[in-house]
């Protein structure tokens, strides 16, 4: 072999993966030097990710979040150690947000036209969840870890749907670096995790997403390295009603979509599970609310205006 031929078998080699995941895609980008068997990397990031959605689905009825929702109130059911850890740090954002981040909203979600099956309001069904309890653990949710149980008080649908994929980024992660590999970028659709740099040191480019209906346009880039990334707007997932265009994120304090000057918040954090859930939380909060529990929680984030403007949160 001549001496360019072994210098090049010696370079790493750009990879870049990808599958279905959670109505979106997922993808892992990583450098590799010799030769990495593609499809069995392949299968095993899709398997985490087909096992997260069997746990936290709200699409599939057989999933254990949609066994503990159809389970009768007041009966423990037994959940899965991952799930738990999830509806645990629900739990704590929620609390931590003053109930922005609220994962009782699940009825909320379906009645709008937002979750499985018909994408129309249900106007009759909204207004029968106007009288609906809040969502106030431990008095509609009780959580038992040591025992990995978990049982509803109240006749609320638990809908995980603002940290789900966050958690699932996470998965991918560990499998990567279970799998050998220190850097790499991975991530479910706008949710993004990123280890290590790129062969000549820099980190890895995620572009911000300008919060634009219907448009793929670039607001700015984040470089990442040894983070997550999660953004959540108002302006992708929406329907109709006579005129309007209302949001998929539903505002726990009036029990129907939100509508707030506040267009998409971006948040970095050390998991996307906690980014994710977070972008969620401070894009309820609103633009004034938002930013000033961010700066109180030290928490990285980027809040866009409707109005465009833009404005940083930074530890």
């Amino acid at each position: 072999m001549s001496t360019d031929s072994a210098q090049g078998a010696l370079e790493p080699r750009r990879h870049a993966l990808s599958g279905p995941a959670m109505g979106a895609r997922w993808s892992a980008v990583f450098f590799a030097v010799g030769g990495v068997d593609e499809g069995a990397l392949t299968r095993r990031l899709q398997g985490t990710l087909d096992r997260v959605e069997r746990q936290m689905s709200t699409w599939r009825p057989d999933s254990d979040l949609e066994q503990l929702n159809a389970a009768p109130l007041g009966t423990w059911v037994a959940i899965p150690c991952e799930l738990m850890g999830v509806l645990a740090a629900a739990l704590e954002i929620g609390r931590l947000s003053g109930g922005a981040f609220d994962i009782g909203v699940g009825d909320l979600v379906q009645a709008w036209g937002f979750g499985c099956g018909t994408r129309v309001p249900d106007g009759g069904r909204i207004a029968a969840l106007a009288g609906r309890p809040s969502f106030e653990p431990p008095k509609t949710l009780q959580l038992d870890p040591a025992g990995c149980r978990a049982r509803r008080l109240a006749p609320l649908r638990l809908d995980l749907s603002g940290i789900a994929k966050g958690f699932g980024v996470d998965d991918l992660a560990r499998e990567m670096t279970e799998a050998g590999f220190s850097a790499w970028l991975v991530g479910i659709d706008g949710e993004m995790r990123a280890a290590g740099t790129k062969p000549d040191g820099r980190p890895w480019v995620v572009a911000h997403e300008a919060p634009v209906p219907g448009v793929r346009e670039v607001l700015g880039v984040l470089e990442l390295s040894g983070a997550a990334v999660a953004t959540s707007g108002s302006y992708r997932h929406q329907v109709e009603v006579a005129g309007r265009r209302l949001s998929h994120t539903m505002d726990p304090s009036r029990g129907a979509p939100l509508e707030n000057d506040l267009a998409a918040v971006t948040v970095l954090s050390d998991t996307c599970m906690a980014a994710d859930a977070w972008a969620t939380a401070l894009l309820v909060r609103g633009a004034q609310d938002g930013p000033a529990l961010a700066r109180r929680l030290g928490l990285a984030a980027l809040f866009v205006g409707s109005d465009g403007e833009v404005v940083a949160t930074w530890p």
